[in-house]
């Protein structure tokens, strides 16, 4: 006779040590540096201090910031504008089909991130395949400044995170029943109502996700401002990369990244509260 599990949580142990050792603790060390100082030549001075997080909110730093935000919200905004779609399009297709496209949508996955990033540089330099393009078309003017630029680095980031979009909101489409749109449609609503008042409203979950995917990784990227920005701007991942490496002044890159990460998680504790909010909503909805 088969014995249950007495205890199903061992299953979990190996993973949750092995993330405790090599993940929990290295960064509670790292952000533990942020409360100490930086030493005359570099290195930690062991005493307590909260300078670190005053320079951090310092109007130069937070200008960075809010850069980073702005770049990453206007990038989660493009991916939400093309994921969308395109996910509405997988959902909408033959179930034989789907497997197959969503194959080809993360397919980009299977290739390395910088390998992605540096096809993005040879498109947009002044002799890349866009100037060729434009030049094939008839245009003769001065070729347009597409590589490090700020637009370069939005496209490099809508490219390399776009399939978490088209995921997400496919896995939304995917749950939801075909009884509501039919219902919809009897009762006289045009398709375009019908999206707007109930496919829209109920994919909402997986939108939050998809959008808070694309931010989180956005706003901390330091290798597509890197590339594709060539240098000439910096996000908050460049700057906490440069403080680490370059300045060599780790606590100050310490309250850094706990702002960081402060913002990270109250992004993804407010999306998983809109979900189970949504959730909860439409469990009371089909009760009635």
């Amino acid at each position: 006779m088969s014995t249950p599990l007495a205890h199903p949580r061992l299953l979990m142990a190996p993973a949750l040590v092995w993330l405790a050792v090599f993940l929990v603790v290295p960064c509670l060390l790292v952000l533990a540096n942020a409360f100490f100082l930086r030493g005359v030549y570099g290195g930690i001075e062991y005493v307590l201090t909260l300078e670190n997080f005053e320079r951090a909110f310092d109007p130069l730093y937070a200008g960075i910031f809010l850069t980073s935000a702005r770049v990453a919200g206007l990038a989660t905004l493009i991916a939400l504008l093309i994921g969308y779609p395109a996910a509405y399009a997988i959902a909408m297709a033959p179930a034989r089909r789907q497997p197959v496209i969503l194959f080809l949508a993360v397919l980009p996955f299977w290739s390395n991130y910088l390998i992605r990033t540096y096809a993005w540089i040879v498109l947009l330099n002044r002799e890349g395949l866009v100037t060729q393009g434009l030049r094939w078309a008839g245009y003769t003017g001065e070729p347009p400044s597409l590589l490090y630029t700020e637009g370069a680095v939005i496209v490099g980031l809508v490219y390399n995170y776009l399939p978490f979009v088209i995921l997400a909101v496919y896995s939304a489409l995917s749950r939801l029943s075909p009884d509501y749109r039919e219902a919809s449609r009897d009762l006289g609503a045009s398709g375009f109502t019908t999206f707007r008042r109930i496919t829209l409203p109920l994919t909402m979950p997986g939108v939050a996700a998809g959008a808070v995917f694309v931010f989180v990784l956005s706003i901390g990227n330091f290798v597509t401002p890197a590339l594709l920005g060539g240098g000439r701007f910096q996000m908050v991942g460049n700057l906490i990369y440069d403080q680490f490496l370059t300045a060599n002044d780790w606590p100050f890159g310490a309250a850094l990244s706990l702002v960081l990460i402060t913002v990270m998680m109250a992004l993804l504790i407010a999306q998983a509260f809109a979900t189970e909010r949504a959730s909860g909503t439409r469990t009371r909805e089909a009760a009635a």
